[in-house]
């Protein structure tokens, strides 16, 4: 990603992303389900590997609306009560892409993985149960291979079915996708620490 991208609106945009894939973990977790064009917005991320300007990996800044939302929501100070799941979630997938980034042999894997996706698009859909499937089997062969593993707390009578355990796991890899952006746009644990509000500032005119 060139330089010129390393501002605070991509900074936002890749939060908004991260966020967007927290959430949809958390719903599908405690719920069974989850919003339907959340979950093509971010299965189709995985499937951009060239973007030439960041908004292009969700189609527009608006199809990570709810994700700009809940960066407002959980960065800005003030009475409103804060997710701490959906908290520990961003912060778990941040911190596991940093790690990923010094992996490079999971990073291969991760890109061949996600070719072979794209190669099986022609017989079964992004948000097909078998395509879910295998994304769900490639994050398990390489990132659940990273610790501390992001552990995600719900109903477990969803989380015990393998459509469920799948849809999240398929989530959490477009989670890293989202945290890899977030990273080449110059994103850092001292952006969220030092520039917070300026940060929500940025999502807020995302939702505009």
């Amino acid at each position: 990603m060139s330089q010129q991208f390393k501002t605070l609106k991509n900074q936002a945009l890749a939060l908004a992303g991260v966020a967007q894939a927290a959430y949809l973990v958390q719903q599908v977790a405690t719920t069974g389900r989850c919003d339907a064009q959340g979950l093509q917005t971010l299965m189709q991320s995985l499937m951009v590997t060239d973007p030439q300007r960041p908004e292009e990996i969700y189609g527009s800044a608006h199809a990570v609306g709810q994700g700009a939302r809940l960066v407002v929501a959980q960065l800005s100070g003030g009475t409103v009560q804060r997710d701490l799941d959906l908290t520990r979630y961003i912060i778990g997938l941040l911190a596991l892409e940093r790690k990923l980034a010094k992996r490079p042999d999971l990073l291969k894997g991760l890109a061949e993985g996600l070719e072979r996706t794209e190669g099986r698009l022609e017989h079964f859909p992004l948000t097909h149960e078998n395509t879910l499937a295998g994304l769900a089997d490639l994050y398990s062969n390489t990132l659940s291979t990273l610790s501390p593993r992001i552990m995600v707390r719900g109903d477990q009578g969803y989380l015990n079915q393998s459509q469920h355990a799948n849809k999240v796991r398929a989530l959490l890899l477009a989670g890293i996708r989202s945290a890899v952006l977030w990273s080449q746009c110059g994103g850092s644990r001292w952006t969220l620490l030092l520039r917070r509000s300026a940060l929500v500032e940025e999502a807020r005119k995302l939702l505009q």
